[in-house]
């Protein structure tokens, strides 16, 4: 026996991702809906690679009441009216925005990481998907943190364009085929020219200096891993369109070599080891982009700190930092809470 699911925000960028995810996975499904804006009401999008087209349906209109699970991916605003309202009829919600993330009494899961969360969903009957560059992170701390306990981190993201969405990736395009044909450059979606450079802005600024992506990974690390770690984020968006890359630098408690950190991720659940130390040696965004791991390689000591390692991390953002992970938390949930399927 399946579940009746419907995909909020299905005609984006996350929310196509998401349908391909549970058709790939095969998610026990027995009904399924694309829900989207009333603009998007009646168009078609398809379920994964299965040729079964769906017609949108209008969220403003939309019946909660007997559908099991709703994964949101519309933004803070459409997640803020409509994912009480599909709780409350007994639908659990499973939202991708910030919304919801740091809410005392909705849990925020990466199933690799902490599974038991998900028992504290039915205090509101919503469970928070971390932010994408917060995801693959700690798919690589936390098996580490758990033998040699985790005392610092600094992190510099390089995040790609599909991360602002449609538009972010619609304007690296447009940006780099007018600078090879010599049209103007105008910024629309970002802040600065995104083709051929690199941006040290993620969301709005914020009092202290650091942006809202950086206190995201910061809040969010310390929710889902642990709340004693010190964490430095700096979150750069660079021109890529698919996969966010991290270069993670890690202090930790006790003793632990690079071989150990090797062997250690090399067994961790959700992570892919590619670590040879030669030409090519390691994963870049290119490999990484269609795939579900979460990719480490260049692990090696830090000679600057006691009892510190360094990594590179990456993965498919609109996979792992979004719909691959939103995806886990449903089965996660169905096998430990609902138990229908």
């Amino acid at each position: 026996m399946g579940y009746r699911v419907a995909v909020v925000g299905a005609t984006g960028n996350v929310g196509r991702e998401m349908m391909m995810v549970l058709a790939e996975r095969e998610f026990p499904i027995d009904e399924i809906a694309a829900v989207a804006s009333s603009r998007s009401h009646g168009s078609e999008v398809e379920f994964g690679d299965t040729g079964k087209m769906l017609k949108c349906q209008n969220i403003e209109h939309f019946d909660w009441s007997g559908w099991d699970i709703a994964l949101f991916s519309a933004g803070s605003g459409p997640a803020k009216e409509y994912a009480p309202k599909a709780a409350a009829a007994g639908c659990v919600v499973i939202d991708n925005s910030s919304l919801y993330r740091m809410d005392p009494d909705v849990p925020l899961i990466v199933p690799e990481v902490n599974p038991d969360a998900i028992h504290g969903y039915s205090k509101k009957n919503i469970i928070a998907n971390p932010n994408c560059s917060t995801a693959q992170l700690v798919v690589a701390l936390k098996p580490l943190h758990d033998v040699a306990t985790i005392k610092r981190v600094v992190v510099s993201t390089y995040q790609s364009v599909s991360g602002a969405g449609k538009a972010g990736m619609d304007e690296l395009f447009e940006q780099s085929r007018n600078i090879f044909v010599g049209d103007p450059v105008d910024p629309v979606k970002f802040t600065k020219q995104i083709a051929f450079n690199v941006i040290p802005h993620i969301d709005v600024f914020l009092d202290d200096g650091s942006t809202k992506e950086e206190w995201k990974m910061v809040v969010e690390t310390k929710k889902i891993v642990d709340p004693k770690i010190k964490l430095a984020a700096t979150c750069v968006r660079v021109p890529v369109f698919v996969g966010h890359s991290e270069a993670v630098s890690i202090e930790f408690e006790n003793e632990i070599s690079a071989e150990q950190a090797q062997d250690i991720l090399r067994e961790a659940p959700g992570c892919m080891l590619v670590d040879k130390r030669e030409d090519g040696g390691y994963i870049t965004p290119v490999e990484a982009a269609g795939d579900s791991a979460t990719y480490i390689s260049r692990v090696r000591e830090d000679p600057t700190v006691e009892n510190g390692i360094n990594l590179w991390c990456v993965s498919d953002n609109l996979r792992k930092g979004a719909a691959l992970n939103a995806v886990q938390i449903a089965e996660l949930l169905g096998r430990e809470c609902l138990k229908k399927g």
